[in-house]
């Protein structure tokens, strides 16, 4: 045998080998949610191709994903999103395995990047959908990201409260140490107002009041330290292995998970009915000594009549876009929705609203992109 034929040879086992590699890699809800939809490039095929290649093709796959950013969002904002992206500045190459260039994206569950014979077109750079009870997945773009997820954070600091059973009726004075730092955000609580540990959950589940939700970590016992290990600690609980907390109002971007990491919390936080009660309240009074304070739910679509919407919450910080979390009754089925990294409230809630259009229309007429998801 020649030489010639023998490297050939050696190079396509190399081939097979990683073509092997990736079939343990992708799961297999990801190869189920691209059934029927077009063919990706095999990166085994582009094994053999040299380093000059391979750098060209990393390339052209970091402007595609750029280009389906920007035309997902339809803005400018959307195409910066996308550069930051490919900086790694916290967006969507966390998670994403791009092989060769290939565009083969390994992210559990994926429908991957919004290809164009994707079922569902979505502005938020990551989304899961799934059927709360089953655990089907009805869709998903880039599930298993690692974002900064902002004020959802307090959905976990609203579940360990909750959970450890402290008299909501306790006074707890808001003090300096309640104070935003890492934003310079405001607030409309004063140093040395005292409320409630109800009032405090009410307000920070239902407005995301951060120095609310700092206060109920700070006041829980053990102190904000012994909270935050025990938000992780639950987190490793739940399942969530994309997620990290560093403080409980989610203003650090440092807090980070997932879509699918997020759909495990959602499910564990309905379970609970305070929290389902104060997430999906439309307003609340507090009255502060002198001062009467109104708030509103930071979610619109909680006073739409059209959404039955069971628990909810919403999140924004520059680096994390605008997020949103919901469990809703949707054609019969309670469905949680989950949206990160979109571009702005309306692209967010106009997400929303094309989830619930895209679960109503398909509840009588069986679709072939759902019945793939089923098969998976």
């Amino acid at each position: 045998m020649t030489h010639s034929k023998l490297r050939g040879l050696r190079g396509i086992a190399a081939a097979l080998g990683l073509g092997l590699t990736l079939a343990w890699l992708v799961p297999a809800q990801a190869l189920a949610a691209g059934h029927g939809g077009k063919k990706k490039p095999v990166a085994a095929q582009k094994v053999a191709a040299s380093k000059a290649q391979r750098r060209a093709h990393a390339s052209a796959s970091r402007q595609q994903l750029a280009h389906t950013a920007e035309r997902g969002k339809g803005s400018r904002k959307a195409a910066l999103h996308a550069a930051r992206a490919m900086k790694g500045h916290h967006h969507l190459a966390a998670r994403a395995v791009t092989v060769a260039g290939a565009g083969a994206v390994a992210a559990g569950g994926a429908h991957a990047l919004a290809h164009d014979d994707a079922p569902l077109r979505l502005s938020a750079n990551a989304a899961l959908v799934v059927d709360q009870n089953s655990r089907e997945v009805l869709f998903s773009k880039n599930d298993r990201a690692v974002l900064p997820i902002a004020s959802l954070t307090k959905l976990m600091t609203g579940l360990l409260v909750a959970d450890a059973k402290l008299p909501l009726d306790e006074e707890i004075t808001i003090t300096e140490e309640d104070v935003d730092t890492y934003k310079g955000t405001g607030s409309r609580l004063a140093i040395g107002m005292r409320l409630t540990r109800g009032e405090l959950m009410h307000i920070a589940l239902m407005s995301s009041e951060n120095r609310a939700a700092n206060a109920l970590g700070r006041t829980y016992p053990g102190g904000l330290g012994n909270f935050v290990r025990l938000m992780n600690q639950k987190a490793a609980e739940l399942g969530m292995r994309d997620t990290r907390y560093v403080e409980p109002t989610g203003l650090s971007v440092e807090n980070r998970s997932s879509a699918h990491d997020l759909a495990l919390l959602v499910a564990a936080a309905y379970q609970r009915p305070l929290l389902r009660e104060l997430s999906t309240s439309t307003g609340y009074t507090v009255e502060a000594g002198r001062r009467v304070l109104q708030y509103r739910n930071s979610n619109r679509l909680i006073d739409d009549p059209k959404w039955d919407i069971g628990l909810q919450k919403t999140g924004y910080i520059a680096e994390a876009g605008r997020c949103m979390v919901m469990s809703a009754r949707l054609a019969g089925r309670q469905v949680i929705m989950i949206f990160l990294d979109a571009a702005d409230k309306a692209a967010r809630i106009g997400d929303a609203q094309r989830v619930r259009r895209w679960v109503e229309s398909a509840s009588h007429a069986e679709r072939p992109e759902l019945a793939a998801f089923r098969r998976g």
